[in-house]
């Protein structure tokens, strides 16, 4: 299990041990915000990625609340190897708040999950809305996004972000990142 390290002590372990930063979150995420310097190794590509380019340095992990960096430690740990590893407590949202370096591209289109949140949170209520008010046949917009909800999160596969990522403004960031 790897111990936790607070944003301040991070950012001093980092100025003065020479530590690499990893942030484990999606490209989309860290193409919007970013601890300057992090490294961006996905959870989702952790395994075929090396980190052997730390070289024996102490290597801090982070993520967007801390809850992921958490709920994947011990894969962390193993990737880590036999060097010091930590997760940063409470990942860049605790960095913020301890008014520590950010480097933020607003132009950077909204997170992915962000934005199924908000069509999926739309469409529901545009359903209930309509519901309510024009038809009771259009609550099954509500129920076919409540299905899509459903199955996106036994399969693993979701729909409407495989349908937003294809947005030009998606394809345009994934572009500039790569």
């Amino acid at each position: 299990m790897l111990k936790t390290i607070t944003p301040e002590a991070a950012s001093t372990l980092l100025r003065e041990g020479g530590a690499m930063l990893v942030d484990v979150r999606e490209p989309d995420e860290h193409a919007r915000a970013r601890i300057p310097g992090a490294t961006n190794l996905p959870l989702s590509r952790l395994d075929e990625a090396d980190l052997a380019v730390h070289e024996g340095r102490p290597v801090l992990f982070h993520c967007r609340s801390g809850a992921r960096t958490q709920g994947h430690a011990a894969r962390l740990a193993d990737k880590a190897g036999a060097c010091e590893a930590y997760v940063v407590e409470g990942g860049l949202d605790a960095w913020k708040r301890a008014g520590l370096p950010v480097a933020e591209d607003r132009r950077q289109p909204l997170e992915l999950m962000r934005q199924v949140q908000i069509a999926a949170g739309g469409l529901v209520v545009l359903g209930a809305v309509l519901g309510a008010t024009v038809s009771p046949w259009f609550h099954a917009l509500s129920g076919f996004v409540g299905a899509g909800l459903v199955f996106a999160g036994v399969s693993g596969t979701c729909g409407l972000a495989t349908l937003l990522r294809a947005m030009p403004w998606n394809r345009a960031a994934e572009r500039a990142t790569a």
